[in-house]
């Protein structure tokens, strides 16, 4: 049976740290990767691993390719603090470890089980998310993007039927404190790939993220919190255009 080692990035995760830690306890090795909490979340990790590594945090990919190299083990399973790998999930996983690939897999797409304000998003954009989580240390590293960077994998990628609980929300302000800071970092991503900002920016890119999460996307079948997830969406594209239009005249 191959050996794994789970990967988990913290921030101030005191919330969350202890029932993600419980979910990857049959891992060989556990590492937490943590910037700098000043809460009770490397308190509570040292109750699971001595391996607590500290570094500041830039962006999402640089802080996962500084980690990976430093597992033990070949293959990686990466897991953010408020996602949750279920028995499910964990025995799937477990089976692939006593059966590895024989051919050039070096990776497997996880699909999420999303929960927002206390609800099981089955729609809104979100009905096929999924990520890399499961991958060989030597064979994948995150694209170089400040936001929402994914594997780049040199080899086959398949796909597991179980999946992670994801559930990203705190409070409403929370989570706009972070659409705030994820258009600030999206606004240095863009900046390259951006011409001019015109009113299609501001306004029609924002109606247009609405009307494909809550109509195409059928978000409209989630309720209230369907509406919120789009009209979130529509704020977090005009956002990114905003922090654009500062960044190129250096005011943030």
């Amino acid at each position: 049976m191959e050996k794994l080692t789970a990967i988990i990035p913290t921030g101030n995760e005191e919330h969350n740290i202890r029932d993600v830690l419980e979910s990857v306890s049959f891992a060989d090795e556990i590492i937490v990767v943590d910037s700098l909490s000043s809460d009770n979340t490397v308190a509570i990790a040292k109750e699971y691993t001595n391996t607590i590594l500290s570094r500041k945090y830039h962006y999402s990919a640089s802080q996962k390719n500084w980690a990976i190299p430093q597992a033990k083990h070949q293959w990686i399973l990466l897991v953010d603090a408020d996602e949750r790998v279920t028995p499910e999930l964990k025995e799937e996983i477990i089976t692939i470890l006593k059966n590895p690939p024989t051919d050039d897999t070096v990776g497997y797409w996880i699909y999420r089980m999303n929960h927002f304000m206390g609800k099981r998003v089955r729609y809104s954009g979100w009905q096929n998310d999924k990520v890399i989580r499961l991958f060989k240390r030597d064979k994948c590293i995150y694209e170089d993007k400040m936001v929402h960077a994914e594997i780049i994998a040199d080899g086959k990628v398949g796909f597991l039927k179980n999946r992670f609980y994801h559930n990203t929300y705190i409070t409403i302000n929370d989570h706009i404190t972070k659409l705030n800071r994820y258009a600030a970092w999206q606004a240095r991503d863009y900046d390259k790939r951006t011409n001019r900002l015109t009113v299609f920016h501001f306004a029609i890119k924002p109606f247009w993220g609405f009307f494909k999460h809550y109509i195409i996307q059928m978000g409209f079948r989630d309720g209230l919190v369907g509406f919120v997830i789009s009209s979130l969406h529509a704020y977090a594209i005009f956002m990114r255009y905003t922090k654009l239009w500062l960044y190129r005249r250096g005011r943030i």
